[in-house]
């Protein structure tokens, strides 16, 4: 029985990572050098441009936990707001914003920095 316990052990050790919930929080990279910060508490996440041209800039914020957020996303360089969603999938973060309830949505992926 002994054995049994400890062998349950060692194997939920090496599962955890697998189940474990992938944060948003962090710096991540745009494709275009650009770097946000996303960082908050509870569930709710506010993404902050780190640098270049709209540093210190809001791009919204996101709730969510498990890998998976929703909120808004701001476009800096139009000046609007748009529903969004993440999804954080080891050192990908894809973020996306969308209009009309969700049927247009423009995507783009960032790298953990």
């Amino acid at each position: 029985m002994m054995k049994l316990v400890s062998a349950a052990i060692v194997i939920s050790a090496f599962a955890a990572p697998v189940f474990a919930a992938e944060a948003i929080e962090g710096t991540w990279k745009r494709p275009n050098g650009t770097l946000i910060q996303y960082s908050g508490t509870g569930d709710k996440y506010c993404g902050t441009v780190l640098n270049n041209e709209y540093k210190g800039k809001s791009i919204g914020c996101m709730s969510g936990k498990g890998g998976d957020y929703k909120g808004t996303v701001n476009k800096l360089d139009e000046g609007k707001t748009y529903s969004g969603k993440a999804h954080v999938e080891g050192g990908t973060l894809t973020l996306s914003g969308c209009a009309l309830g969700g049927l247009i949505c423009k995507s783009e992926k960032l790298t953990k920095q």
